[in-house]
């Protein structure tokens, strides 16, 4: 008979690798939700760098956006603006924050390109790696979980066959010890107790074969398999830690690349503040303002206690019509009205258009304005011959090379440039003149001393070349040209003949013509420069005085372009420069 082992000791025998395979896949579970926490922490972090770049970007458009607001227009007043130091200054500011805009921008694609976009495509590749890990660790526990079932069930069949066994042979006992029972009965009995036996005998060599499995393969499983997977999944998970790391790093790394450059954009800006100088600034408006004029002398003390010759003004001569008085007439009716027309001589002289000239402008800003013009005419010029060279030479490869072209085709075009040229050119010789002329002028009041006396000096109509671009209007403005307003016509009438009665204005003192002006406004008169002439009225403010050269010529000047001498009377000499 053979001594089968209780299967009480067999479940306790394998009852133990079940429980192992339950911790096993707990610990599975557990390292696959840790996993995926790192790869949403990753993310996480991929999220916080995209938004940084926004951030950084948002900020370079919104510097770009108001350095560009800032920045003069072209060919606008703002750029003349631009020639002090404190503007230029601003200027330098608003080029620097554009550049500091762009680090910025520099720093937002780094981090797309050395972060986000790095993290992203890691990110993909981790998920793939984790994804096989845990495959591989789901497949190993459901081999060994196969592995078990099979141990089980050869394990149960192995006890079924011997509680069979048993059983048969306890019932051939029963039937050897009965005597009532025949012999072929007994027999029978025999072997159905042998054939179980022999069964059990078999399930027991199956089971232990099984058994003998499932323990390579638990042992297989558990020190090297899930050991193996374990190590992967650590391995990974740990690179994982390391390029997170790595990518912060690199966060602060971008920043700091840039900060050179950024510390030199403020550098910049600091050298541009210092840059400022006020007194600079201040000696450029002067230059820029300068008039040319010099001021007035001390206005005379007028003793109304005293008999003196009194200007005769709007007032008094209203007055003196009233009394009856009439002036005789200085060759035409229209000289003893030319003070009702004044004021519509400056009316329309404001509405003209500006000179060509210049002469609208004190002297020094008028020779300023002309040097800008020559200069510029003489930069047109420049263009206009660099590009009939360019033209001529393309003539002569025409010319070599008759397949490229018709060298015919650009003689129109440069003989256009030859007549731009020449009118460029006869431009800046008329400019020169006019700049030359107040230069000359400028140098010669420069010199010319300041006399304060009362002396009458003799006439000296010296004969200077005339300028008809240099004259004044009685609003104390220049003019080069007649206004082209229409004028309105007065007709004649008796108010006019009273004029002609009254008797000639008083002379009050002598003035000598600074310069050449032609009075071809009605209401002046025409003088040559250095001609000493009478005055009969004083400068009331509006900027014109009003002289006699004989009996027949009087008029109105500019003030500025004559030296009054006043009588003694008068308490001395007023100079108008």
């Amino acid at each position: 008979m053979v001594s089968l082992p209780h299967p009480s000791v067999l479940h306790a025998a394998v009852s133990a690798p079940c429980l192992c395979c339950r911790k096993g896949k707990d610990q599975f579970d557990n390292l696959e939700k840790h996993t995926q926490w790192g790869i949403d922490v990753l993310e996480k972090y991929i999220k916080f760098v995209k938004e940084r770049t926004e951030i950084e970007l948002s900020y370079a458009k919104q510097l770009r956006n108001l350095s560009k607001k800032y920045q003069p227009k072209k060919n606008s007043k703002e750029e003349e603006e631009y020639r002090y130091t404190s503007t230029r200054a601003f200027l330098a500011t608003l080029n620097e924050m554009n550049d500091y805009a762009g680090q910025h921008e520099v720093i937002s694609e780094n981090m797309t390109s050395l972060i986000t976009a790095e993290l992203t495509r890691y990110v993909q590749e981790l998920k793939q790696e984790r994804k096989s890990h845990f495959h591989d660790g789901r497949k190993a526990q459901q081999h060994i979980e196969t592995c078990w079932k099979q141990l089980e069930a050869s394990k149960r069949r192995f006890e079924r066959d011997c509680k069979e066994a048993d059983r048969a042979q306890q019932y051939f006992e029963k039937m050897d010890a009965d005597i009532n029972v025949t012999k072929a009965d007994v027999e029978k009995a025999r072997q159905q107790a042998q054939l179980r036996h022999q069964m059990a005998e078999d399930s027991k060599a199956e089971y232990s074969s099984t058994l003998q499995k499932f323990n390579s393969e638990q042992h297989e499983h558990y020190y090297t398999h899930i050991p193996n997977i374990f190590q992967k999944i650590q391995e990974m998970e740990e690179r994982r830690i390391l390029r997170i790391g790595e990518s912060m790093k690199t966060f602060a790394e971008v920043d700091r690349q840039v900060i050179p450059i950024i510390g030199k954009c403020l550098d910049e800006i600091t050298k541009a503040a210092e840059s400022v100088d006020h007194k600079n600034d201040s000696q450029m408006v002067i230059e820029a303002f300068k008039s040319g004029f010099e001021p007035p002398g001390d206005v005379d003390f007028e003793d109304f206690t005293q008999p003196m010759k009194r200007t005769v003004s709007e007032s008094s001569l209203s007055n003196s019509r009233g009394d009856g008085k009439s002036e005789p007439k200085f060759g035409s009716k229209s000289k003893g009205k030319l003070w009702p027309f004044i004021k519509k001589n400056k009316l329309s002289l404001k509405l003209g258009a500006g000179p060509e000239d210049f002469s609208n402008l004190p002297p020094e800003q008028r020779r300023k304005k002309l040097q800008q013009k020559v200069d510029e005419l003489n930069r047109d010029i420049q263009k206009e011959m660099d590009s009939r060279d360019a033209l001529t030479k393309m003539k002569d490869v025409y010319i070599k090379n008759p397949q490229m072209g018709d060298a015919a085709s650009v003689d129109q075009r440069l003989a256009e440039l030859g007549q731009n040229i020449e009118k460029l050119r006869l431009e800046v010789q008329k400019f020169e003149g006019w700049l030359a002329e107040v230069e000359g002028r400028l140098l010669a009041r420069t010199e010319q001393p300041r006399r304060q006396s009362g002396v009458y000096e003799a006439q000296n109509p010296s004969g200077v070349n005339s300028c008809a671009q240099d004259r004044e209007s009685p609003d104390g403005s220049y003019t080069e040209e007649q206004s082209q307003e229409t004028e309105m016509k007065v007709p004649a009438t008796d108010f006019d003949d009273e004029f002609d009665d009254e008797e000639p204005l008083p002379t009050i003192g002598t003035c000598k013509a600074l310069y050449t002006f032609e009075g071809q406004n009605e209401g002046t008169i025409s003088v040559a420069e250095g001609e000493m002439l009478y005055v009969i009225e004083e400068d009331k403010g509006d900027g014109w005085t009003r002289i006699r050269r004989n009996e027949d010529e009087e008029g109105y000047v500019p003030t500025s372009y004559v030296e009054v001498y006043l009588d003694k009377n008068a308490k001395g000499a007023m100079t108008y420069i």
